[in-house]
């Protein structure tokens, strides 16, 4: 059996699948993936299954080595800085770890949640049905944490991979941040037409207090028509509470099961990803769609993962004619006398 071994992890690195469903009535969170188009892209690239379980990389970094044999990999991230013995590699690439490699990554200037991929079955024993992580309450991973250095992590059916590093190319993830759409609801009717107005006027500016239970923005508070506090009831993954202070509080994979502040709006599907992925300081506005619209983006989400996933080599080998026509080879001319170039 290969194994991945931790190497480093800083905090916030955790192991993530598909999510824990059905449980939220009784109080427990799914957990799953901040960018599920993002993680779920990884997997595409090894061949797994969209929802297998990966590695969820925050901000914090992870180095990574491949014992007992080499490791298909592929790792996805909106801008991290990813480096294999040393040399610098896209943030978005699929290669094959060999054992005495060692792979870095690291925050950039974009981005908050990279996903790693191995292409194989990562030995994790699921926590009723799952083994995505809720530290909070101590669920799944590895005995309810995060990954930190010194774990070692067997995988079963481990395929190597196609060998060196080739990029992604992975155009739907591409997203704005700055437009976050939304679906009205469920508790609108907490707010006035002109309170509605201005959140979706904005702008709102995300919050360096965020993590895995909630998105905070903030900006010109709200005010509520009838109050800010609900019966609790159920809430989803991009649930938008106003509380008494007026600033809206976006809910996300670590979400807890029930709330009793109102909700405004909830962010849909395929605009979750863009959202968790936004740091501190970003300027975002929200945008209502109706339902039928959100359907419609999220079966588009879904139609570009049913391919696979086109990649590059880091180093060309091959120069067809359409790629030496598209390049500026030619930077000036001479008359051949003064061997001095002129500029064309």
């Amino acid at each position: 059996m290969s194994v991945l071994a931790i190497e480093a992890a800083g905090p916030g690195v955790t192991l993530q699948d598909g999510g824990r469903k059905g449980y939220l009535r009784f109080g427990i969170t799914a957990a799953g993936p901040m960018d599920p188009l993002m993680f779920a892209t990884a997997n595409r690239a090894v061949g797994n299954p969209l929802d297998a379980t990966a590695i969820e990389v925050s901000t914090g970094g992870l180095t990574i080595t491949a014992r007992e044999g080499p490791l298909g990999l592929a790792l996805v991230s909106g801008g991290f800085r990813a480096t294999l013995d040393g040399a610098a590699l896209p943030p978005a690439f699929a290669l094959t770890l060999e054992p005495g490699q060692t792979l870095t990554v690291r925050a950039g200037s974009t981005g908050a949640w990279g996903y790693l991929a191995v292409a194989g079955r990562l030995d994790v024993a699921p926590v009723l049905g799952a083994t995505a992580t809720h530290t909070r309450s101590g669920l799944g991973g590895l005995d309810g944490r995060g990954l930190r250095a010194g774990d070692r992590l067997g995988v079963s059916e481990a395929r190597a991979g196609d060998g060196a590093p080739q990029r992604l190319l992975a155009p739907w993830l591409d997203r704005d941040p700055s437009r976050i759409r939304v679906v009205l609801g469920p508790q609108d009717d907490y707010f006035s037409d002109d309170q509605i107005a201005a959140f979706l006027a904005g702008p709102w500016t995300v919050s360096p207090r965020g993590d895995r239970m909630a998105c905070f923005v903030d900006g010109t508070p709200l005010t509520h028509a009838k109050g800010h506090d609900i019966v609790s009831d159920g809430v989803a993954m991009g649930a938008i509470q106003v509380p008494g202070n007026g600033l809206p509080i976006i809910l996300m994979a670590d979400r807890q099961s029930t709330g009793g502040y109102p909700k405004i709006a909830t962010v849909i599907g395929p605009d979750l990803g863009p959202l968790a992925q936004a740091q501190g300081g970003t300027r975002i506005a929200f945008a209502a769609v109706s339902v039928p619209e959100a359907v419609a983006a999220r079966r588009a989400e879904a139609e570009a993962l049913r391919h696979e996933i086109p990649r590059e080599p880091l180093l060309r080998t091959d120069f067809p004619a359409e790629f030496l026509l598209g390049l500026n080879l030619v930077g000036g001319v001479t008359d051949g006398r003064d061997g001095v170039a002129k500029v064309a």
